[in-house]
């Protein structure tokens, strides 16, 4: 069944707004309420991509906190000890580091400037950072708190200073409307567009080595495909 225009529309309006130069990078969070609940705010935000480090012999996992963000907001998976590459690669990439860390030389969460690429370092709340990755961070960070405790569940944390990133964006009128936020141009675009509106085919496509079809205005694929495959989705 070709997919419904009003729900491709809503699939480029969501796709139109993503923004590539914002990401967060997870290290050591692999339990799954915390994981689910930052791809919920990564969704929410606008981020098109996440990372995640796990420790050795954790799979991150979701539960239904995320409310399926994961199918719109990939998740890359980093093995123990591949934080310094990462980091590297994001700052390569023109990412500035912002991580969450109370020292001296951590600032206001509301004192940084996220207009910028911009990737948001958080720790498990157990121990934080690793000493590596803090040592790569251009900014600690520290978002104020008046209570007892010194922290917030990093899920809220994460949740705190992506909606700020996105509120200092909108101020300064850079939050994407056209699909500009996705690097790679038109290219990238049409096919995260594809894997959003036939998942199954997409996967088809990568098994047989074929190349995407063609979408027409209205989203239904341009091309005839093998029945079995069409009675899928």
């Amino acid at each position: 069944m070709p997919l419904l225009p009003r729900r491709f529309e809503r699939l480029k309006a969501v796709l139109d707004r993503r923004m590539g130069d914002l990401t967060v990078v997870l290290e050591h969070v692999d339990k799954p309420h915390n994981l689910s609940a930052i791809l919920r705010s990564c969704d929410a935000v606008g981020v098109l991509e996440a990372h995640v480090v796990s420790l050795a012999g954790r799979t991150p996992t979701f539960n239904c906190t995320s409310k399926g963000s994961e199918k719109w907001v990939p998740l890359h998976r980093h093995s123990d000890g591949d934080s310094v590459a990462l980091l590297r690669q994001l700052k390569a990439q023109g990412f500035r580091l912002y991580g969450t860390h109370l020292s001296v030389e951590a600032v206001d969460y509301r004192q940084c400037d996220f207009t910028g690429p911009s990737a948001l370092v958080l720790g498990a709340e157990k121990w934080g950072m690793s000493e590596a990755a803090l040592a790569l961070v251009d900014q600690p960070l520290f978002i104020p708190m008046t209570g007892m405790v010194q922290s917030l569940n990093v899920s809220v944390a994460a949740a705190t200073l992506l909606f700020e990133a996105l509120r200092q964006r909108e101020v300064a009128g850079l939050v994407p409307s056209r699909g500009e936020g996705i690097p790679g141009g038109e290219p990238e675009y049409r096919r995260i567009l594809f894997e959003w509106a036939y998942p199954q085919v997409a996967e088809w496509c990568r098994r047989t080595g074929r190349a995407y079809p063609e979408l027409t205005d209205e989203g239904e694929i341009a091309e005839e495909l093998p029945r079995t495959l069409k009675l899928r989705y």
